[in-house]
């Protein structure tokens, strides 16, 4: 393909085919502002990414799709990007039916609802659980309500059912809103607004669909999205293991700097000298009451924070100072000795001595824990007891799952638009360019007329109109498969002048040595030439008639025809004496005149034999041995009978009759035309194959034509003769 060409389609690729994109996302942004501006539970944001996929294709539609929520990610609603997968799955689903022509039949286009539905529905659906739990409120949460009660399903299926009603109308309404705004579409600028990114010569949607496009393996297209997908999910489990580790270990640290924070403040409106107060006195002490309040708005200025409290530690257990109350948990009263956990054993030596230690991580009594221990100390610089803060290890797995569960989805929704578009890429650039070659390559290594020099041309044409132009390797292999190809063809050309050289050379050496043992037979005329037409009519009849298809291929009909001249080949081997003999041959020289068909077959056996591979002179020697064999099996040199006799032969035995009873011979004048037809139609079933005998009266035209054109040769040569004798001064 020339510059100006590729140029052309660059540009077509890169203009005409951004309108569906960008047209799919305002239709997506005008539906979303319609029912927002109505108020109605509904989205109507994928009418675009619908439209642009039956017009765009693959690529366009989901570019729409994921575009609509990077926007709404930035500029509206953050949770927007984790739905990009929906609008990936929406867009692809809706290609791959309108490409199967299914959204024109109502059965499948309520079908197709359904599977959008599904998508934006349960699928949506599911992550919205994920992200922010079941609906609270609004007419989700009413639905919801309403299938907890009456169908007496789970808050879970509820929320998916719930969601699966309101998406099935919204995706009802969006589909026949983009059916409605691609009707209106002129019929010539769809095609045009179609994705594609030929890099050669385009084939159209029927050829792409052919058999000659089919593999019995895997094509080249699915094992790169294969090792693409395989590749990606290896990545992203990489990833996502790697950054749900490292958000774990951040969260662990943050949390362990709020509780430390949180032990702080709360150590400091603990007054260390009213410590022993507080244990033996409890809430009748003096500001005790104030302190705890203190401490418990402390504990409620984060949510991270599980359990506040003041403990001493002595050589029997904690002794508690302050333990505020949780929703599940009531705190222990001052003064009560709480016993050690079996993990906190480590840590005892360094509390007891009333030193600061990091925050530790527990799992028992209280289930698995933060904890920050912040020393209070009095006047004199001693430590009398320690404020505690617990965050819930759980807590922060909980954080984790929901931040894998996010990175999870948004891989989703970005991994199917790579996806498509390496798929699209290695499609044109590399898949349909390498098919291409092959496919040509098989048409002209596989061509039943590869020896016909039109065919041949018509091969390479289909060749060098690829014109793949990928600028990369894969146009260096189709430049170098161009050069090879009409080599090749310059090659086949030589070989076809030279084949037809040396056809012409046999054929030559053919009739030679035919015209050799018919000019020893005084009286046969043109019998190897009309004898050999005869076989080609009735073959052809054959043919037409459909008798004995399995045997009647071109090559048959070809060997038949150019070794037909060899049938009486053997009678090089009769004497003169009895080949010319002008009456009738006793017994003993009728058995010797027999005999040429024997001697033909040994002949043609020894030059066979000469000959590697195939030779059309094994048909050759079937007509020399059995053309004078009969149907009703009374015929020589061995008697045979039916289809036991080769077909070539059969063939032979009515031309060789026919020309023998119609043409003059030294003994007798020819009969008449009528009468030697008669004599053919009467011996079938005896002396010959009845559908062959069909065959032969079928085409009696072309059969007269044939022996009045050879009548009038003779007459033609007889008077030359005549003349010849004239000049010379004798009697014509």
């Amino acid at each position: 393909m020339d510059n100006q060409l590729k140029d052309m389609k660059t540009s077509y690729n890169s203009t005409l085919a951004l309108l569906p994109i960008l047209a799919g996302v305002l239709l997506n942004y005008g539906g979303s502002y319609i029912v927002s501006a109505l108020g109605l539970p509904l989205y109507l944001d994928n009418i675009g990414t619908i439209a642009a996929s039956i017009l765009g294709g693959y690529l366009p539609g989901i570019i729409t799709g994921v575009i609509n929520n990077i926007i709404n990610f930035i500029f509206f609603d953050k949770s927007s990007i984790y739905y990009a997968s929906v609008s990936a799955l929406i867009a692809l689903v809706t290609v791959y039916l309108h490409r199967k022509d299914k959204l024109k039949t109502p059965g499948f286009l309520l079908l197709y609802i359904a599977i959008l539905a599904f998508f934006g529905g349960v699928y949506g659906g599911v992550i919205t659980w994920s992200v922010y739990g079941p609906s609270t409120e609004g007419t989700s949460f009413v639905w919801l309500e309403w299938c907890r009660t009456n169908l007496h399903t789970g808050t879970f299926m509820s929320h998916l059912i719930s969601n699966y009603a309101l998406d099935f109308i919204d995706k009802g309404l969006s589909v026949f809103a983009a059916l409605i705004i691609v009707k209106l579409v002129p019929d010539y600028i769809r095609p045009r607004l179609w994705l594609s990114g030929w890099e050669q010569t385009p084939f159209d949607e029927e050829e792409l669909n052919s058999e000659a496009w089919k593999f019995k393996g895997n094509s080249l297209n699915f094992r790169i999205g294969l090792i693409l997908v395989i590749a990606s999910l290896a990545i992203a489990l990489a990833v996502t293991g790697v950054s749900s580790s490292l958000f774990r270990n951040y969260s662990k640290e943050q949390h362990m700097k709020t509780a430390d924070g949180i032990a702080m403040l709360a150590g400091s409106c603990v007054d260390p000298e009213m410590v022993d107060a507080y244990l033996k006195n409890g809430e009748d002490t003096e500001g005790y009451k104030e302190t705890k309040e203190q401490l418990t708005r402390i504990r409620d200025s984060t949510p991270d924070i599980e359990y506040l409290y003041v403990y001493r530690i002595e050589e029997d257990g904690c002794h508690v100072v302050f333990d505020l109350d949780t929703e599940d948990v009531e705190g222990s009263p001052p003064g009560e000795i709480i016993p050690f956990d079996e993990s906190f054993t480590q840590y005892i030596p360094a509390l007891l001595k009333g030193e600061r230690i990091e925050p530790i991580e527990t799992n028992d009594t209280y289930g698995w824990l933060l904890t920050a221990y912040e020393p209070v100390k009095n006047s004199a610089g001693e430590c009398v007891c320690y404020a505690c803060a617990d965050v819930k290890v759980d807590d922060i797995t909980a954080y984790e799952k929901e931040f894998a569960i996010k990175v999870i989805l948004l891989f989703v929704g970005f991994f199917i638009l790579i996806l498509v578009t390496v798929i699209w890429i290695t499609k044109y650039r590399l898949v349909l360019p390498v098919n291409s070659m092959a496919k040509a390559a098989g048409d002209f290594a596989f061509s039943d007329d590869v020896d016909d020099e039109v065919e041949m041309e018509r091969n390479l044409s289909r060749v060098l109109d690829l014109k793949i132009t990928t600028d990369d390797e894969i146009e260096a292999l189709y430049n170098a498969f161009c050069r090879m190809t009409e080599d090749t063809v310059s090659y086949m050309k030589d070989i076809k002048a030279q084949n037809e050289s040396i056809l012409r050379l046999q054929n030559g050496l053919i009739m030679s040595m035919a015209d050799m043992v018919e000019g020893r037979d005084s009286d046969t005329g043109n019998h190897v030439r009309k004898t050999a037409a005869y076989c080609r009519i009735i073959m052809e009849g054959l043919r037409r008639k459909g008798y004995y298809s399995d045997q009647l291929t071109d090559k048959f009909i070809y060997d038949v025809e150019r070794s037909a001249p060899l049938h009486d080949i053997g009678k090089i081997a009769i004497s003169d004496v009895i080949l010319n003999k002008p009456g009738k041959l006793t017994d003993e020289e009728f058995e010797i005149m027999k005999t040429h068909t024997t001697e033909g077959k040994k002949l043609l056996d020894r030059v066979i034999e000469s000959v590697e591979g195939e030779s059309y002179l094994e048909e050759g020697r079937n007509l020399a041995a059995y053309h004078h064999e009969k149907w009703n099996g009374k015929g020589y040199p061995e008697g045979l009978s039916g289809e036991d006799i080769p077909l070539s032969a059969r063939i032979m035995a009515i031309a060789d009759v026919f020309d023998a009873v119609s043409s003059r011979r030294i003994y007798k004048p020819p009969i008449p035309f009528e009468k030697a037809v008669s004599i053919i139609q009467e011996d079938a079933g005896t002396h010959f194959d009845p559908k062959c005998v069909e065959a032969f009266m079928d085409s009696i035209d072309e059969v007269k034509s044939v022996l009045d054109y050879y009548n009038e040769l003779e007459q033609e040569g007889e008077s030359v003769r005549g003349n010849e004798v004239n000049e010379n001064g004798g009697e014509s």
